[in-house]
């Protein structure tokens, strides 16, 4: 974390001081790409264990420094929820919302109750649980941070493993991010179901080929309660 790696923030500490012992960090990944669903991971870290060194804001690590920290952190964590929402989510909730119920979905798959949350970024209207809103919370708090790794390894081997059924687009290396390569992948073969065509490149490439851009916006509470995809546990 900036300056800190690996510790307990102030804000966590005194939360445990307060007797709210078990805090759960929520965070998410992929709300930017062009493809595949939105990932987001709640994590509650033991309070009385030392934090890992290392940790930081996945945006910060390398992949390698985020495969073997995850490891480490759901070896540690008294409890792990991950929650996605899914491309039709996304397209027909918009991501905002779809990135609530993503973390609305990991909560729910805690396997203990969280004395408070705290969530990276601003507060959440519809979240459905109080909780503290800590911007540039994956880079500040400990457990936001711990979430931050587990999403991001999570997801990205997730888009890695839909990139082997579709090569074209490099996702094993762009995790579906709107690099030159999958740009490129994007006019030479053009889309698949996993493509978001609420967002701009990608719904234009769908107008251009006569298709609808995306559904209807609903509203959240008309979301399916499945599960959005089979490769999150």
């Amino acid at each position: 974390m900036a300056g800190a790696r690996g510790r307990w923030s102030p804000r966590e500490r005194e939360l445990r001081e307060a007797g709210l012992r078990l805090i759960a960090g929520v965070d998410e990944v992929g709300r930017g790409p062009l493809a595949g669903p939105v990932v987001a991971c709640a994590i509650v870290m033991p309070p009385d264990a030392r934090a890992i060194a290392g940790v930081a804001d996945s945006k910060r690590l390398t992949a390698a420094e985020r495969t073997r920290l995850a490891v480490l952190i759901r070896r540690r964590a008294l409890a792990i929820g991950l929650g996605a929402a899914s491309v039709r989510e996304i397209d027909r909730l918009n991501i905002y919302h779809a990135t609530v119920l993503a973390m609305r979905r990991a909560l729910r798959r805690l396997a203990v109750a969280p004395d408070h949350v705290l969530v990276d970024g601003k507060p959440l209207r519809t979240l459905g649980v109080e909780h503290t809103a800590v911007v540039g919370g994956d880079d500040a708090c400990y457990s936001i941070a711990c979430a931050s790794i587990v999403a991001k390894v999570t997801r990205d081997r997730l888009m890695a493993a839909l990139g082997g059924r579709y090569p074209a687009y490099a996702w094993d290396r762009n995790a579906g991010y709107g690099t030159a390569a999958h740009r490129r992948g994007l006019d030479a073969a053009g889309l698949t179901p996993h493509h978001r065509r609420s967002f701009g490149p990608v719904g234009q490439l769908a107008l251009d080929l006569g298709l609808p851009a995306s559904s209807a916006v609903l509203p959240l509470r008309d979301a399916p309660s499945s599960h959005p995809h089979p490769d999150i546990p």
